[in-house]
């Protein structure tokens, strides 16, 4: 019987349930030739995913594996593996494809198609459309995107999500006293800004590539698409 997770998982889990609170829809980049249709490309999804794992000690690895026997030539698998790298608990999974020809470009092609949905299934992650198809919608139904957006918004759907982060619609003028509780740290300012849901966020920015654990801690969250640190002031 295969194994497909570590004795015990508590530690990874947790650190999974806050890697999905951060995560953001992996963009649809791409379109396939042959059925028309839009599609997240592999470098889309480690995108929206890879500094959200890092960020949460998740070391993932994707590993070319043999098919089982009884299936034949002709198949390939892939291993997924995340790794919580504090307590080595870990968790797998095993997904096993046709090759759609036997040469190397056949197999590379296979392993890319299930490295992507292997990974978006494991994380529980979504796909979005990008602005550019969302310009294709007729008038009547692209009214929202029709909307003023500011530079840290990226991504239309995912703007109303506060799992993902807010929209910030422009800087609010306050006093120094706002952020008597918030760390201070060398290199770092923060901000506060209204969020498109009109609550006040305050946004970390500056030097807070090595100061995450005490972003953290003080109750921030890190925005993969805008790439910085925020949270609710009233929070």
């Amino acid at each position: 019987m295969e194994v497909y997770n570590s004795t015990e998982i508590d530690k990874l889990a947790k650190a999974l349930i806050e890697v999905q609170r951060e995560l953001a829809p992996a963009t649809k980049d791409a379109t396939n030739p042959f059925t028309k249709s839009r599609y997240a490309t592999l470098n889309s999804v480690m995108e929206s995913c890879r500094d959200v794992l890092l960020s949460h000690g998740i070391w993932l690895t994707q590993l070319p594996v043999p098919a089982p026997v009884e299936l034949g030539p002709g198949h390939i698998g892939l291993l997924t593996k995340l790794t919580h790298a504090a307590s080595g608990q870990w968790q797998s999974s095993l997904a096993v494809i046709p090759l759609p020809k036997a040469d190397p470009q056949g197999m590379g092609s296979a392993i890319t198609y299930a490295r992507r949905y292997a990974l978006t299934a494991m994380l529980g992650m979504v796909t979005e459309d990008d602005d550019g198809e969302s310009a294709k919608i007729p008038p009547k139904m692209s009214e929202r995107s029709k909307s003023p957006v500011s530079r840290c918004q990226t991504k239309k759907h995912a703007q109303d999500r506060e799992t993902q982060g807010c929209s910030f619609s422009g800087a609010l003028k306050c006093s120094s006293e706002t952020f008597e509780n918030l760390p201070q740290l060398e290199g770092v300012e923060y901000q506060r800004v209204n969020a498109q849901d009109g609550r006040e966020c305050i946004v970390a920015t500056g030097d807070t590539r090595t100061r995450s654990e005490i972003l953290t801690g003080a109750g921030f969250r890190w925005n993969v698409q805008r790439k910085c640190w925020w949270k609710y002031a009233a929070a």
